[in-house]
């Protein structure tokens, strides 16, 4: 069985690669550090500060190999053609919706299941709302089945800010 592709956008694959490369060539010598000092004061079995460097080294290690899954079947989503206004939702898109049952708007941003962060307005492209954003147009209203019922969402303006 073929994996899943990891969507990003440019900006977010620069993030994951940076973060990488940090975690391997500085976070590593500073835990590798930490780890040297705490054995020289001696008895391990009772070192908290040793314990404490060889939990954070399990961390990056754990946080290294992740970052490894993500970047070795990841996909760009180029969205670097557009830049400004654009006539149908598409991924990396930022949109403006009208919450038909609360009547306010909200904003979201479209990207791939690793980049999507709810608190900061992005959205991934595989949950409901943007499964069913992609390829509507101004004025459409989409509809999204949620536990609390059926949601409907009028598009009122989508653009792409290159990165």
């Amino acid at each position: 069985m073929a994996e899943k592709k990891n969507y990003l956008t440019r900006e977010g694959l620069r993030k994951y690669e940076d973060e990488l490369q940090h975690l391997k060539s500085v976070r590593r010598k500073e835990i590798s550090q930490k780890i040297k000092e705490a054995r020289e004061q001696g008895d391990l079995s009772e070192n908290a500060e040793y314990d404490a460097a060889r939990d954070e080294q399990r961390d990056v290690e754990a946080r290294i190999e992740e970052l490894e899954n993500i970047l070795k079947n990841v996909e760009v989503m180029d969205i670097d053609q557009h830049d400004g206004e654009i006539d149908a939702i598409v991924f990396g898109c930022t949109v403006k919706l009208k919450d038909k049952q609360k009547n306010k708007t909200v904003e979201y941003t479209i990207k791939g299941g690793t980049e999507a962060n709810v608190l900061l307005g992005i959205i991934s492209n595989d949950s409901p709302l943007g499964l069913a954003l992609i390829g509507a147009k101004k004025g459409d209203v989409v509809s999204v089945e949620a536990p609390a019922g059926m949601l409907e969402y009028e598009v009122l303006d989508i653009w792409v800010k290159a990165d």
